[in-house]
């Protein structure tokens, strides 16, 4: 029976993944929040992996906040590159293999056509950087590993994300001022959960990078139109095309991984 730790389980996909593993067979997990195993302190992860006896570990622990990552980069780098650094070797010491999850941020967007595993990194801002740089520790330390990059990473039930967003504004009938300028492939939880279990944990996959969408490239503006939609409300809304949205946070304008 393995047993796999499962970090930053209090997010999104950390959720996702609990829901799902419900009806997994062959494994026993150890969900844990940031607050039950903050991954920043290598003396938490030591101990943690030291006394688990794990199998597997799937980091979902991340420094998420694009536009503040621009204003407070140490805070990024410090969870989503020093804190895996340190996660990386503590899962070699213990035979551990890792399963990270990264993004699409760490390419710069100017490709015209989808992203492979094999294109050249570039990240173009501080979140990107920070998790390009988790990418590259975990490759120097630790053989046994996955690094899942997935693009534009939502969830119908939990969390902070475009989807829920624009449902309750929607819901609201408050306007939508969506961008068309940037391109991705919208990824529901559900289906990364899914690939990490039937893949990854079940060992159908070797070790390497990957990466996992649901596969419909659009932009935001055309995911807006899809989530309304879905959900029954594009006539009690207005949505509007803007093609001067700006942040502060330089983005990726292609997105698109395959």
């Amino acid at each position: 029976m393995r047993k796999i730790l499962v970090t930053g389980s209090g997010g999104q996909l950390g959720k996702t993944l609990k829901d799902c593993s419900i009806d997994f067979k062959g494994a026993i997990f150890d969900f844990k929040t940031s607050k039950e195993l903050d991954i920043t302190i290598p003396e938490k992860i030591e101990q943690t992996l030291k006394t688990g006896n794990y199998d597997y570990c799937v980091n979902c622990a991340a420094y998420t906040n694009v536009e503040q990552a621009e204003k407070t980069p140490i805070e990024a780098y410090k969870v989503n590159a020093e804190a895996v650094n340190h996660l990386a070797k503590a899962c070699k010491k213990h035979d551990v293999s890792l399963a990270h999850i990264s993004t699409d941020y760490v390419f710069d967007g100017n490709k015209g056509e989808p992203y492979t595993v094999d294109d050249l990194t570039n990240p173009i801002n501080e979140y990107g950087k920070s998790k390009l740089k988790g990418e590259e520790y975990i490759r120097e330390i630790l053989p046994n590993h996955f690094i899942i990059r997935t693009s534009w990473l939502y969830s119908k039930k939990y969390g902070h994300n475009f989807y829920r967003t624009i449902l309750s504004k929607a819901e609201q009938g408050a306007e939508l001022r969506i961008t068309d300028q940037q391109v991705g492939c919208p990824t529901d939880t559900e289906t990364l959960a899914k690939f990490i279990l039937d893949e990854v944990i079940s060992g159908h996959k070797p070790y390497g990078t990957y990466h996992i969408t649901d596969g419909k490239p659009m932009s935001w503006y055309e995911f807006a139109e899809y989530i309304l939609d879905e959900n029954g409300l594009k006539g009690k809304t207005k949505l509007v095309l803007d093609r001067n949205y700006r942040t502060f946070a330089k983005r990726p304008k292609n997105s698109i991984l395959i």
